[in-house]
């Protein structure tokens, strides 16, 4: 199961495991509004570089197409929007299935950030996460405070009060594979129950995902609170 959870943590040390997370963070958001703006030659250039990036990392293509999965369940439901949207503008039944010029660019952008997004889960762990992302806030802090002229030494009770909102941001980015990984195991479940594919399924495993997932996140806000955090 832990294999075809989309963005599980991998212990295997290969060359992004080694960046320190401060660094992956900061080149996340840049490069993903970057990849925004290439056109759908390099798009798929990047597509590319991205599983050989993987492969180095020891993702194997099982996992990798496990990861992919988000993107292609949006692609589809963009593909069904298109065609519906087609059925007022298009007269022969050809063209009703073809989607809009700008479908496959957006696509191949959706399928390259999430890319981007696994190699970042899968090569830093929550703790690496929450450290990096507190290491950041404080940087910003510090670097606004030398440009106001009110840089102070600070104790070490109040860089823990500033860290708080990176605390808070690195829980929630930490979550979003534990969400992925609950729906693989109810997915799991309902198979092995003969259950089959279909809008039935959706309509019943969802209300079981919101469920285990507020009760899993109620469990962690309890652990912060016995060891001295806020929620």
């Amino acid at each position: 199961m832990a294999m075809s959870a989309v963005f599980r943590y991998k212990t295997i040390k290969g060359p992004l495991h080694r960046l320190p997370a401060m660094l992956k963070l900061f080149l996340l958001l840049p490069l993903s509004v970057f990849c925004m703006s290439l056109p759908s030659f390099w798009l798929g250039a990047g597509i590319i570089t991205a599983i050989l990036t993987a492969f180095l990392c020891g993702f194997t293509l099982r996992e990798q197409l496990t990861d992919i999965k988000p993107a292609v369940f949006y692609a589809a439901l963009m593909y069904g929007l298109s065609v519906f949207s087609n059925l007022f503008e298009r007269e022969t039944l050809t063209a009703l299935f073809i989607p809009r010029p700008d479908f496959l660019r957006i696509s191949l952008r959706l399928a390259l950030i999430v890319q981007l997004s696994a190699l970042l889960f899968r090569t830093t762990s929550s703790v690496e996460l929450r450290d990096g992302l507190c290491a950041i806030e404080l940087f910003i802090r510090r670097v606004l405070s030398l440009l106001r002229g009110k840089l102070r030494c600070k104790t070490g009770e109040q860089i823990a009060q500033q860290s708080r909102l990176a605390q808070t941001i690195s829980l929630f980015l930490s979550f979003i594979p534990e969400i992925f990984a609950n729906w693989t195991s109810i997915n799991l479940a309902w198979k092995a129950r003969g259950g089959k594919q279909g809008l039935a399924k959706i309509k019943t495993l969802i209300f079981v995902l919101i469920t285990l997932s507020f009760e899993k996140a109620a469990v962690k806000a309890r652990a912060l609170e016995a060891r001295g955090g806020r929620t």
